[in-house]
């Protein structure tokens, strides 16, 4: 299994960017696929997770309404994007997968088994 993160970068408050992650080595359409990122200093948080089995997003109370993940499964990819951008949003974000139980996918970080290498964000104010 590898996951494969990108799209990180130096952006001001306010901007975007769009962060994508790359799936090899598995059946990507049958694993949820969420987002989490970690800040200096802090736990690892749950951003966002999209299911395997239909599809449907979960979002963090903190980036509900900014953030939209989306799937691929015909390119075994899932994108971030990342708008109205805050400091506090400041992190390495990384994708992992997790092996679907229920419909619903989980945005605990224990749930998750397979991990990319993280790509850095940064939101200047």
């Amino acid at each position: 299994v590898q996951l494969q993160a990108s799209g990180g970068g130096l952006v001001q408050s306010g901007g975007s960017l769009r962060l994508s992650c790359a799936a090899s080595g598995f059946t990507f359409r049958d694993y949820n696929i969420g987002w989490f990122r970690q800040a200096p200093g802090k736990e690892r948080e749950g951003v966002s997770c999209i299911s395997s089995s239909d599809g449907i997003a979960y979002y963090a109370a903190s980036v509900r309404g900014r953030f939209t993940i989306s799937r691929d499964n015909v390119a075994s990819t899932v994108t971030l994007q990342m708008n109205s951008l805050k400091p506090e949003d400041t992190a390495v974000y990384y994708c992992a997968t997790d092996t679907p139980v229920g419909l619903r996918c989980p945005l605990h970080s224990d749930e998750y088994d397979y991990w990319g290498q993280g790509t850095l964000v940064t939101v200047s104010s």
